[in-house]
């Protein structure tokens, strides 16, 4: 019976220790399902969630555009920004116009002295183009002053002043037969000499010229005519004109010779406005190189003396009317212009009784000597 009761009771405590396990698990089983269910519910949670991140996020873009909208709403504003600013740029543009309107007075000496606001380059190019033309219309150009020495072309440009140099060749054999050294002309009779030169006119102050430079000469020089500007300008009589006129043509040495025809062909062609002869020199002395300068005396002064006369130039039969700004102060007409022409161009004589053999093979002809009619 005891041991039937200790079996039974041995029963019951493995059944209840088996009943708690079995409580503990299901309660374990339970608990899982549970936390199986709410891990699902999580997800369930979070996958809800994720949609709803995805929809937040997806206004955040459209909210960024947004933004971007409303700039690119602004940029339209900007751009008529600047419409507005237009007005200052054109107060800006009419500023200048204003300054370029005062521009002219500047330059207005400039307009004065080179045609249609000419440029110095093109002032010079214009300049030693015309002196080009003049070189092929007188190849033969030369000193229209009869002269074998250096003491006779200082004489002979002495007595060329207010005179022609045709006047003053049919006068200087006479004076020079007589008188041929400064030895000579210095020595002599002031009275003797008056007589001579009274044809060239002005001859009591010429005679007194040409003594006093030839005892300058004889007194200082040894009788000999110096080849420098310096101690040329120094004789009685002589300026920079003669002075230049015998460096270039007795010594081979460039000048500028400033004659009343130098001086009104290089106005009418707007090359200078001085009409001071020295500073006519100078200006027209810069458009040219050194070297130009003896023959440019010659083609502007041989132009002068042919067919851009004083009272009415030859335009109409003048070679280099294109370059020349004057073109129409003179006659146009190229029939009548034609009968202005002077000296070879008009089929006449030449200044000169002893031209170079160059001039007589262009066609020029020999002056006759003072009486031949």
């Amino acid at each position: 019976m005891g041991e039937h009761g200790s079996d039974g009771g041995r029963k019951t405590a493995k059944a209840a220790k088996t009943a708690a396990a079995g409580a503990s698990a299901a309660a374990r089983e339970a608990a899982s399902a549970s936390g199986k269910r709410a891990a699902p519910a999580k997800e369930a949670a979070g996958k809800k969630a994720a949609p709803g991140k995805k929809a937040a996020s997806a206004p955040a873009r459209k909210a960024a555009p947004s933004k971007k909208a409303p700039a690119a709403k602004k940029a339209p504003a900007e751009k008529p920004a600047p419409l507005k600013k237009a007005p200052a740029p054109r107060k800006q543009l009419v500023a200048p116009k204003k300054a370029t309107a005062s521009v002219p007075a500047a330059p207005a000496k400039t307009v004065a002295a080179h045609p249609r606001g000419e440029s110095r380059t093109a002032l010079v190019r214009r300049a030693r183009r015309i002196n080009r033309e003049l070189a092929e219309v007188y190849p033969y150009a030369h000193p229209e002053l009869d002269f074998d020495n250096p003491f006779q072309l200082v004489v002979a440009t002495v007595l060329s002043a207010q005179t022609t140099d045709l006047r003053v060749n049919q006068t200087t054999p006479a004076l020079f037969a007589k008188y041929p050294t400064p030895e000579d002309l210095a020595a002599a009779d002031p009275e003797e000499v008056e007589e001579i030169l009274r044809p060239t006119g002005f001859f009591r102050a010429k005679t007194k010229s040409v003594i006093g430079l030839s005892k300058a000469l004889v007194e200082q020089f040894g009788g000999e005519v110096p080849g420098r500007l310096e101690d040329l300008v120094k004789l009685p009589g002589v300026g920079r004109k003669t002075a230049f006129v015998v460096l270039g043509n007795a010594f081979g040495r460039p000048g500028i010779t400033v004659d009343t025809h130098f001086q009104r062909l290089v106005r009418r062609w707007k090359w200078t406005d001085e009409t001071d002869p020295d500073k006519i020199e100078a200006a027209v002395g810069a458009l040219f190189p050194k070297s130009d300068w003896t023959d440019l005396s010659h083609h502007v002064i041989w132009h002068g003396r042919r067919i851009c006369h004083a009272r009415k130039p030859a335009c109409g039969a003048c070679p280099i009317a294109p370059l020349c700004p004057a073109y129409g102060e003179g006659e146009t007409d190229p029939e009548k212009a034609r009968k202005l022409l002077k000296y070879e161009k008009a089929g006449q004589p030449g200044q000169r009784l002893k031209p170079p053999q160059a001039y007589l093979d262009a066609g020029g002809r020999a002056a006759p000597p003072l009486g031949a009619g």
